[in-house]
């Protein structure tokens, strides 16, 4: 009924209404992009291509390249299932755990799942920050040893490697101390290497660390192949990952052909490609323990390629361009007047002029002025510009540059 009167009313309608009126089709709604947005018909089959391969288990296959996680024993899960039960059927323990109250040996939990999720978790993290991929391409392994790496700081205080924190250049300035769990009579290797900034090569890594044939967990009668380097991540590049990968040695290896002159200065010295390593050595390695932390540029960084490494320290910095400035006219339009001056001079000149003003007002063994307390009741002179108004108001809220003056 309600179309047929809108019908008798549009005959009376103009001509281009009615044409407009006749095209919209009821209910009609546009779906999907604009043509301008949508992606094309190519853009779509390339990218069904791409989740194809990521899917096909032939061509994304991931090969484990590590020990097998062991599982809690029969003896070990009924254990725990007789504690939970024996914590579920106390009354008191509830109403604490209730109230959060109720106390937790944080050492036991922290045993507990070092032995049973510890390798899973950290394994997704890692995933999560490529060290597999960049590391190892299409392989991977569960970190079944736990590695306790710690950087010793002043004043006794240790800077410990988790999974992915960070830790500054200079405090890892030095050697950690490494500690894990082994058998009697393991060799293991342990590397530390980097996966980012390689200068000589963007498809390899530095190697920062090469320790091999260690005796159980004793890292100092373990045989040095390369001496320890700092991390040196440049200016301007932001976070580098570093890598802790400690290998189960099978029998005693021969790492002559890896072997550097101390101290290793040369950083094309330090090319090294962890996929390779592992490839020429698979028979005899396993890889079974994992840590790493990132680290960002500081002082020392720029101290380190001066002093010892003896060379420029590169810097990544993006060089803008001056930004153009129009010629000066002799009478500008709606350009306020005091901004359109500074334009055309020295910004130090400036700047040295707002902190003279500044400094007018500071005495070495007065109390500063107090603020005004309603700055916009407070009346200006009646004949005085209405830039410099602005200034002074300005000057008043505390907002401007007077107030970046250093």
């Amino acid at each position: 009924m309600a179309n047929k009167v809108f019908w008798i009313f549009a005959k009376h309608f103009p001509l281009h209404s009615k044409i407009r009126a006749e095209q919209i089709r009821h209910g009609h709604h546009i779906r999907g992009k604009p043509p301008t947005i949508a992606r094309t018909l190519k853009q779509r089959l390339d990218s069904s291509v791409l989740a194809l391969k990521e899917t096909d288990p032939i061509i994304s296959y991931k090969v484990d390249i590590g020990f097998s996680v062991p599982r809690p024993s029969k003896k070990e899960t009924d254990v725990w299932m007789t504690e939970r039960k024996a914590i579920r059927s106390d009354a008191s323990k509830e109403k604490q755990a209730r109230n959060r109250s109720l106390s937790v040996d944080l050492n036991k939990v922290k045993e507990a799942w070092l032995d049973t999720a510890s390798p899973f978790h950290t394994r997704r993290i890692a995933d999560h920050y490529r060290i597999f991929q960049d590391l190892f391409g299409d392989a991977y392994f569960a970190p079944v040893v736990p590695l306790e790496i710690d950087y010793n700081i002043e004043d006794d205080t240790l800077a410990r490697v988790y999974t992915g924190n960070v830790i500054k250049p200079s405090e890892a300035s030095e050697p950690p101390l490494v500690k894990y769990k082994t058998p009697k009579d393991a060799l293991w290797t342990l590397v530390m290497s980097t996966p980012d900034g390689n200068m000589q090569n963007s498809e390899n890594e530095y190697c920062h660390w090469l320790l091999g044939n260690i005796p159980e967990n004793k890292i100092e009668h373990g045989e040095r192949i390369m001496d320890y380097l700092r991390p040196i991540p440049p200016r301007g590049v932001g976070y580098y990952r570093y890598v802790f990968v400690l290998y189960r040695q099978s029998q005693r290896l021969d790492y002559t052909e890896y072997k550097k002159a101390e101290p290793c200065l040369q950083l094309k010295e330090r090319d090294w490609n962890t996929l390779e390593f592992y490839r020429q050595h698979q028979d005899h390695l396993t890889p079974a323990g994992l840590a790493f932390f990132q680290s960002d540029w500081d002082p020392t960084v720029k101290q380190f390629y001066q002093s010892t490494l003896g060379t420029n320290e590169p810097i990544f910095q993006y060089d803008f361009s001056k930004p153009y400035i129009k010629p000066q006219t002799w009478f500008p339009l709606r350009e306020p007047f005091n901004l359109y001056l500074d334009k055309y001079r020295d910004p130090k000149e400036i700047m040295k002029e707002f902190l003279l003003k500044k400094l007018k007002d500071v005495h070495p063994f007065k109390e500063p002025k107090s603020p005004l307390k309603y700055p916009n009741a407070c009346a200006f002179d009646k004949y005085i510009p209405s830039w410099l108004k602005l200034e002074m108001r300005k000057e008043r809220m505390g907002w401007g540059r007077i107030n970046d003056a250093k």
